[in-house]
């Protein structure tokens, strides 16, 4: 498979649309997002926090002028491990048309790059576990189940 030719770039606010479309764009997204016009401000204010914070990076994968895919990097400092701080993968996401063409990868090793030059010892990410797909891509990608993974909604 030839990758896509696509550029990763810092998201901007005019960018918050085609992000929440695409968290929305699966059975798990639509119970949980709400994709109107215009956007609940809520969104807003997210993107708006998310810019502030030195270890929040949110990227947008472009292509032919159009937004195609995005992930969300946080950098966690912690105690453990000598003082070693994790990155954690979020909110990645490929448009559903532009799936299978290397876009998701490139946003993933981007951001294990990033990673790494921010001084990271690792790497993580949580899927739901009733995206198969996704779990077959991460391990493609170099990731190993290692964890369970707990929520509490409130």
């Amino acid at each position: 498979m030839n990758a896509e030719a696509v550029s990763i770039r810092p998201a901007r606010r005019e960018d918050v649309a085609a992000i929440v479309a695409m968290l929305a764009d699966d059975h798990l997204g639509r119970a949980r997002e709400r994709v109107e016009d215009p956007l609940p401000a809520a969104y807003y204010d997210a993107f708006a926090r998310i810019a502030r914070d030195p270890n929040l990076t949110l990227v947008v994968a472009e292509s032919e002028g159009r937004v195609v895919g995005c992930l969300q990097l946080a950098i966690l400092p912690g105690l453990s491990s000598q003082g070693g701080s994790r990155g954690l993968l979020e909110d990645v996401r490929v448009a559903t048309e532009c799936r299978s063409r290397g876009i998701g990868e490139q946003l993933v090793q981007w951001a294990v790059t990033e990673a790494k030059a921010r001084g990271c010892n690792l790497v993580e990410l949580l899927t739901h576990q009733t995206r198969v797909d996704a779990q077959r891509f991460y391990k493609r990608l170099g990731f190993a189940a290692s964890h369970v993974g707990m929520t509490v909604r409130f």
